[in-house]
């Protein structure tokens, strides 16, 4: 996990609370992103706004592709880093994602797709692939997982028995159906109070006894929640996550 925080990250800008202020290197939170290593392939799940600080501390050397979620600022903004994995390997990045989220990166960064823009230090090299259906990459199937993040569809992915489910806050039944007889389940769980595009650390819980993984790792997790003394009790196979969580998934 290569971040587990919310949009702000933790500690949030000028926050003194316990959390912000903990000396538990679990609660500092980084923008929630997920780098994936298999046989052959090196996958980014989001280009998130900490990405550079990410990619160097996690000792992220090559990137294969990118899987987007959704356009939201904080899986995005760290798109400009992918240059220096183009510098190295010398191709361009496939970029995977809905439709509706890879235009709106195009918006975002125009001077990538503009080929009239100036290159100055260099632009990031892109590909840009819409997905709806299961598709494969280099040695494995990836599963686009549609969810709802408030009133914006958006994609979760499963490669085998591993699922990512960031910023959601309704799984429809079809996609319960996807996650049937997944291992690791990586889910969105924001704070304690409800809230309206994300799933609260109680409906992660619900959510993850509906889907059944034998380990559900909660992410994209706000200030509200102290790593070390969580307010809600939770199962045995549901954990908080943290930056630098590792996990294998057989």
């Amino acid at each position: 996990m290569l971040g587990s925080g919310t949009s702000t990250g933790v500690p949030v800008i000028g926050c003194t609370c316990p959390v912000c202020t903990s000396d538990d290197p679990r609660n500092r939170r980084m923008r929630s992103g997920l780098w994936i290593e298999t046989d052959r392939a090196s996958i980014l799940v989001d280009a998130s706004a900490d990405l550079r600080q990410q990619a160097l501390r996690f000792g992220v050397g090559r990137v294969d592709a990118v899987l987007f979620t959704h356009a939201h600022a904080d899986h995005i903004y760290g798109l400009d880093d992918l240059r220096a994995f183009n510098f190295r390997q010398g191709e361009p990045i496939p970029c995977y994602g809905p439709e509706t989220a890879l235009e709106a990166i195009r918006s975002a960064f125009a001077y990538i797709f503009d080929g009239s823009a100036p290159e100055g230090g260099g632009k990031p090299q892109l590909v840009m692939v819409p997905v709806r259906q299961p598709f494969e990459l280099l040695d494995v199937e990836v599963v686009p997982v549609p969810v709802w993040h408030g009133r914006m569809e958006v994609y979760g992915y499963r490669i085998g028995g591993l699922a990512y489910v960031t910023d959601c806050k309704r799984i429809p039944d079809a996609s319960l159906r996807l996650l049937e007889g997944v291992e690791v389940l990586i889910l969105d769980g924001l704070r304690y109070r409800p809230h309206p595009t994300h799933l609260s650390i109680a409906e992660a819980v619900e959510t993850a006894a509906r889907i059944g993984a034998r380990r559900t790792v909660l992410t994209h997790i706000c200030h509200d929640v102290n790593h070390a003394a969580p307010l809600v009790a939770l199962p045995p196979e549901v954990e908080l996550g943290y930056d630098g969580l590792a996990i294998e998934v057989g």
